[in-house]
């Protein structure tokens, strides 16, 4: 039998139920984000990859009650283009991120017959604490800004309304996606 946290239990009781839940935890060692991939470590993959990926699957599993007592809602994680590309520095948190849109899917799939959608904002760069470990990231800001096809980089409002977006009825018949927010960034070669 699954028991459901403190937190949960009060969201239960204010709101009697929940209708959205966004992921945006991530997580690894700094020295595993400078380097080559290869000398990741086994326990800064581990740590990486619980704390970026199993997250997800680890806040959703008790908040499904409370999206079935609302009839179904949406659920958005945060990830990035290093999921998909190879990006300099980023390294371990690549593949961790790579994990978390795979579950994005496999969620989508064991969720969507409960009316949960679940997917994901695939934010450009943003200036924000997390992004201060990234090494030479000031330099991942300029070559956004000169080769995206909007010349420019993102705000955290841009990241906001996406997931408004998201967690609104407008975006009702889609699930399993990743929705990409970095100024057209991720098309160019």
């Amino acid at each position: 039998m699954m028991t459901r946290s403190p937190r949960c239990a009060n969201t239960d009781r204010e709101c009697g139920g929940l209708d959205v839940l966004v992921h945006s935890v991530a997580f690894a060692r700094k020295e595993e984000l400078a380097g080559r991939y290869v000398d990741t470590s086994r326990d800064g993959f581990r740590i990486a990859n619980e704390v970026s990926a199993y997250s997800l699957v680890a806040v959703t599993r008790p908040a499904l009650p409370l999206f079935e007592k609302r009839g179904g809602g949406s659920i958005i994680a945060l990830t990035y283009l290093g999921a998909q590309r190879v990006v300099p520095n980023y390294n371990v948190m690549g593949v961790a991120k790579a994990a978390l849109e795979a579950s994005v899917r496999y969620l989508a799939a064991d969720l969507g017959p409960l009316g949960i959608r679940v997917n994901g904002i695939s934010a450009g760069p943003v200036k924000t604490l997390a992004a201060r470990g990234i090494s030479g990231f000031g330099s991942i800001l300029a070559h956004v800004e000169e080769r995206a096809p909007l010349r420019r980089n993102i705000s955290d409002s841009d990241v906001g309304q996406a997931a408004l977006f998201l967690a609104s009825d407008m975006s009702r018949n889609i699930t399993g996606e990743v929705l990409f927010v970095d100024a057209g960034f991720h098309i160019m070669a």
